[in-house]
């Protein structure tokens, strides 16, 4: 086990498999975040990253089978039913998805999606005080004029701009945990700046516990304290950020970071396939 796990943790996850048939695609995976923490999960696409969000939040349907125990104050959350899992779900543990485009309802205006976030919990709240609610959020995030565009549709607005809804939409209910799959993936890298920024903004102002995923270790050091680098479903490097991107422990974990263009990547060699030697199967890209 790569981590000690502490009673006082928010969030616990202990020893934890997804398999889907015969495929098991998270391996026994434990770590824990703490209160106000952000912890950084990172690794290449098919590694298990999003499954494992998408079990601490119990959305992973009948066609997988979850195991260990995810620990929400101390309470197993495997052993939740439908009901208790809405309670949480939105509400004290939230998610922004990676693909603003198809996360968003196309037909729908903006602001009563983020509305409907709340209205979700919170059933007695007049649609006055819903969209009082929803222009703040949006405002929180710094979607300009909020108030003016609450009535718009996904597709008047920016991919940036769409990113923000749905952080909006997540920041809502005040979750204590927030769980970002890839928020930066689909764009530009000035736009990933701000949204970078504006999470690191949030999480401060809010005391936010965030789990931070990505592929891009880079992008990981900018958000989180600590880092776990996934592999084939399996954990295989933990630590602190800084150590983890100064000093890796793991030929894997190096294969990532060499795989980050530089100011001084030569840029008139190709970039090339490399084998992890640690890790049979697993292939990443660095510049040769």
């Amino acid at each position: 086990m790569l981590y000690d796990i502490s009673m006082s943790s928010l969030l616990e996850v202990r020893d934890v498999r997804v398999r889907f048939g015969a495929t098991e695609a998270v391996r026994g995976i434990s770590f824990e975040i703490d209160e106000g923490e952000v912890l950084g999960l990172v690794g290449e696409s098919g590694s298990g990253k999003s499954a494992t969000s998408l079990a601490i939040l119990g959305l992973l349907g009948p066609a997988a089978n979850v195991s260990g125990e995810i620990l929400w104050h101390g309470k197993n959350l495997l052993e939740l039913n439908a009901a208790q899992w809405r309670r949480i779900r939105g509400r004290e543990i939230a998610m922004i998805f990676q693909e603003p485009m198809t996360a968003l309802n196309p037909v729908m205006p903006i602001g009563r999606q983020v509305a409907e976030a709340a209205e979700a919990h919170f059933p007695s709240w007049s649609g006055r005080e819903a969209k009082k609610k929803a222009i703040a959020a949006l405002e929180a995030v710094d979607l300009p004029d909020a108030a003016l565009r609450y009535g718009d549709y996904p597709h008047q607005f920016s991919g940036g701009q769409r990113q923000r809804i749905l952080i909006a939409m997540a920041l809502i209910n005040n979750p204590r945990l927030l769980i970002a799959d890839e928020p930066t993936t689909a764009l530009d890298v000035t736009i990933q700046a701000q949204v970078l920024e504006l999470l690191r903004s949030l999480q401060k102002q809010y005391g936010l516990a965030m789990l931070f995923i990505s592929h891009d270790l880079a992008v990981v050091g900018q958000v989180a304290s600590r880092v776990a680098v996934m592999r084939a479903g399996q954990i295989v490097e933990s630590g602190a950020s800084a150590q983890v991107l100064r000093s890796p422990a793991h030929a894997y974990t190096s294969s990532l970071l060499a795989a980050v263009p530089t100011l001084r990547t030569n840029r008139a060699q190709p970039l090339a396939i490399v084998r992890d030697a640690r890790a049979e199967g697993s292939y990443s890209a660095q510049a040769e």
